[in-house]
């Protein structure tokens, strides 16, 4: 048996989870299968608003420049219709008070945009246009709770209705198909379904700073003289555990995030909220919520930890089964590269199925995903396991870390000021340029001779003039 995922016309493909990496995956596999059906265990609201699904979807998102690119490709003008609904459109650093690695960044021209706004507006339009392609179907209110076939190959998935209150109701029942993509996140239970049937689960890598943070809505001040900002951002290091960013929505909100590690985490009291942002290496961020107007309550988040499941390697492990998304590899989200994953994922499962030159066997296309999530994984991971107290198997130290420790540390402090090493550094964590733009000559020149640069002394709270 030729294990093949170029589908043929009379193919079914499930994929387990509404999430980003779950929709895109099926707008990809539905140019390839006679049918693509969506299993969510939640029911999907008419408009833009939140789910229980998206856990983190009252906290701040950012739609980063890979990710703006890979969306555009899957759904043409998916980022002009984004921008139409009123998302905001930040360059940095013109557009940022940001202190990072200890010290301000100038507020130069920008050199990669981003997209803030809320999460449920970005999954509302992503659902608006997968689901108009009357080829991909939905089951909602439905969890998954077995697969079916053998260690060789799957062929579908047990499927059992849910009650209300989210309490599981009747018996499962069988929806066979071709191929099951899992891409039901961080949680995901394909552990126990691959057991299920006989076959290998994944090696699971790890890294857990545990960092927590807690989001509440304000509104902003009316005017502020004092800046021309449009958001903040305090980035946290070693030396600096604590973070804070403020961030607009687009409608006059704005969301304001705070975080620390395990033995100091921001509060879900309302009353200490500004207090704990004042722990931050300079109150600017602190001085804005205190001007601000509070509109929502305090929600906390803890499940921040790196994940990869590693897929990749050999095992027993079944045709037509694959993972992605944070189901395959889930980052700490301080670092804003999940939705980017998602969609750089999905335009990776496109490339392998439609690659005419290699057969696309479950393990190469497997292998594609992986490599898609690669880069994301060394940003947030690399940055992680130099925090105090980081834990798990990806945080032990290699040989070969302490020539990396000393070129990145150059690369950080040169990136405010050099534009060169600036435009490289701020390309890469945008998942735009591949980790390989960090040494080019150009950089390793500047990180090598360039001289230690000025510093701010306090934070840029307006562009310079021209």
């Amino acid at each position: 048996m030729v294990d093949e995922l170029r589908p043929r016309r009379t193919r079914h493909a499930v994929v387990v989870g509404g999430s980003l990496a779950g929709l895109l995956a099926a707008r990809v596999l539905s140019e390839h299968a006679e049918r693509v059906t969506v299993v969510e265990r939640d029911r999907f609201p008419e408009g833009p608003d939140a789910r229980p699904g998206v856990p983190q979807g009252r906290h701040l998102h950012v739609l980063i420049e890979g990710g703006q690119r890979a969306f555009d490709e899957l759904l043409p003008g998916f980022v002009d219709e984004l921008s139409a609904l009123g998302a905001p459109r930040l360059g940095s650093p013109e557009d940022m008070v940001q202190w990072q690695d200890g010290q301000w960044v100038p507020r130069t021209e920008p050199m990669v945009h981003f997209y803030a706004g809320p999460r449920a507006q970005l999954d509302w339009l992503t659902r608006k246009r997968v689901f108009a392609d009357p080829r991909i179907e939905r089951i909602e209110g439905a969890e998954v709770t077995g697969l079916i076939g053998d260690s060789r190959r799957v062929r579908g998935v047990l499927l059992r209705e849910r009650g209300a209150g989210g309490e599981s109701g009747r018996e499962p029942r069988r929806l066979e198909a071709d191929l099951v993509v899992d891409a039901s996140g961080r949680s995901s239970k394909a552990a126990d379904w691959l057991a299920g049937i006989g076959a290998e689960a994944p090696h699971e890598e790890t890294l857990d700073t545990g960092l927590a943070y807690a989001t509440r809505v304000f509104r902003s001040p009316a005017e502020d003289p004092s800046t021309d900002a449009l958001g903040y951002y305090v980035v946290p290091n070693p030396g600096q555990v604590y973070a804070g960013v403020v961030l607009p929505l687009g409608d006059g909100r704005h969301l304001a995030t705070l975080s620390g590690l395990r033995d100091d985490p921001p509060p879900a009291d309302e009353e200490l909220f500004e207090a704990y942002a004042r722990k931050l290496p300079h109150p600017v961020i602190a001085d804005w919520i205190a001007k601000a107007e509070p509109l929502s309550p305090v929600h906390g988040f803890r499940k921040t930890a790196n994940i990869r499941r590693r897929y990749d390697r050999p095992g027993r492990r079944p045709a037509g089964f694959l993972a992605t998304g944070d189901a395959l590899c889930c980052f700490n989200p301080i670092y804003g590269q999940g939705m980017a994953v998602a969609a750089l994922s999905a335009v990776a499962l496109r490339d392998a199925l439609a690659d005419r030159k290699r057969v696309p066997t479950t393990r190469r296309v497997q292998k594609a995903l992986f490599d898609a999530s690669r880069q994301a994984w060394e940003i947030s991971a690399g940055a992680d396991k130099k925090m105090p107290g980081a834990t798990g198997d990806a945080a032990r130290a290699k040989p070969q870390d302490r020539l990396t420790d000393w070129y990145m540390g150059r690369v950080l402090q040169l990136t405010p000021t050099h534009p060169v090493v600036g435009a490289a550094f701020r390309a890469v964590a945008a998942l735009d340029a591949p980790m390989s733009a960090l040494f080019a000559p150009s950089v390793a020149r500047a990180v090598l001779f360039a001289p230690d640069p000025k510093t701010l002394t306090e934070p840029p709270m307006h562009r310079p003039e021209a």
